[in-house]
This record gives structure tokens, sequence and C-alpha cells, in this order.
């Protein structure tokens, strides 16, 4: 598995210098860590820090902790998105925006409505920048991890991924139950949320999902461009059930 999180194996203070090799030295690369850069990473307390990269090599980095955080910059609740490829740029601006608000993985699929991977690199390849615009947005929200970007092309191969235990949701405009209502019955610390293209599932793609678990949510009467429906739902979970709270110390379960 790609190790995409720095975490020291002692506690640290602010203005000390720290050195890192090995797997750790792997996460700083695959959070795009260079000189000058500043990284967020994980001390052996559990605290959150900021970090100055000072020397780099392939085999070493040298990290300067310029802040501890006074609470975590993940979240509580693990939350995969499952979204069916849009046209034009939104699959950019749905990674971008989701990884901003925390999402732990995204998996980007092929539905009957939505358009294909070698259609849509067939106009503009863009799909190799994916995993580098979750790093970017990592880097300005102060993350700690980088969430990993999956395409799978069948819808199948999709569910498979959502095997583990945890909720599934299925955001479906033709009908479903309010998700403030699903909210109130359940406090997972995993959310599988499927979002669908334009266009939206197909009844076939609905009873599938169902088989899997799934339960079909509505987020209101109005209908929502896909990726504007993804931010969304992320957003909300994050609320609900996660750290995007009003207080400074969301509440504990």
């Amino acid at each position: 598995m790609r190790s995409d999180k720095i975490v020291l194996t002692r506690g640290v203070e602010r203005g000390e210098e720290v050195s890192i090799e090995g797997p750790l030295r792997e996460a700083l690369r695959v959070q795009g860590g260079r000189a000058g850069s500043l990284i967020t990473l994980t001390d052996g307390e559990g605290r959150d820090c900021r970090g100055r990269v000072l020397h780099l090599s392939p085999e070493s980095a040298t990290l300067l902790i310029v802040d501890i955080f006074p609470s975590p910059t993940e979240s509580r609740v693990d939350i995969v998105l499952l979204q069916a490829l849009p046209e034009k740029e939104r699959m950019e601006l749905v990674i971008q925006k989701t990884t901003e608000l925390g999402v732990s993985q995204i998996i980007v699929l092929k539905s009957e409505r939505s358009i294909s991977l070698e259609e849509r690199e067939a106009k503009q390849k863009k799909a190799h920048r994916w995993q580098e615009v979750a790093v970017k947005a990592v880097r300005q929200s102060r993350r700690a991890k980088v969430p990993g970007v999956l395409y799978v092309p069948s819808w199948r191969e999709a569910m498979r991924h959502t095997e583990e235990e945890g909720l599934k949701l299925l955001l479906y405009e033709k009908g479903g139950e309010c998700l403030k209502e699903v909210l109130r019955r359940h406090f997972p610390r995993r959310v599988f949320a499927l979002v669908g293209p334009e266009g939206g599932f197909t009844e076939e793609e609905v009873q599938l999902t169902a088989r899997s678990g799934f339960i079909p949510i509505k987020l209101g009467q109005r209908i929502l461009r896909t990726e504007t429906a993804a931010i969304v739902v992320v957003g909300i979970l994050q609320y609900e059930l996660g750290d995007l709270h009003p207080c400074a110390n969301p509440p504990t379960v």
C-alpha cells in the first residue's frame, strides 16, 4: 500500500529539526515535498504539526517544526467518494474541493450514462493529473494525508471497493430518504457516498447498489450538477459526522 502520511515515532517541539528516511521519506515524496515547502505531519503523541523542508536527498530529509496544531487535521470519519466520471473539467473540481473537505479516497467510475475515461482522454488527457490535484489540495488545506484517486472501468468493480463495513449512500434525484433522517439513525466511522453523472443513474444501477447495501438519499428538491452534489454531500457528512464544526473541538462519541 502506498505510504502517504508522515507519522513520527516521538513527540516534537516547535523549532526542533527532525530527520526522516525510508517509508517516511517516501511519504514526503507522495505529498510533493521539496526544499522550502511546508508539510503537515503527525508526531509520536498524535499531534499534527507543520514542518518546513530544510534539506532533501533521495534517501532522507530534514524538517523544521514551525507549528503544532491544537487539533487533528484529519477527520474522525472516513469518507470514500465514488464519483461517476463527469465531462469537461468537473472531475478536477470534485477532487480539489472534496480533498479540501477531508475525503479519504476518491473512486472514479464508469456508469451507464457517464462518459468513459477513454472518451474523455481522447479529447484532452487529464487523468494523469488527478493525483497531483489531490496533492495540491492537501498542501493548501494543511492536511496530513493525501487521498488516493483511483479509476475503475466497471460498475461491479466499483462495488467491490465498498465491501468493507460502513454506511453506504446513493445520491438519487428520483427518490430516496432524507439524508438528515438517515444520519439520525447512523453514526459510522466510514461512509461510502456514490454520486452519479449528468443524467443520473439507471434503474438497474440503483437496484445493483441496493443489493450492495446502498441507501438511496435525496439532498432536497433542487437538481444539482454532479460536481455540486459531490461537494455538498461530503460537506454535510463532515459537518454531521466529522470535524467540520463551528466549534474548535467537535463533540466526542
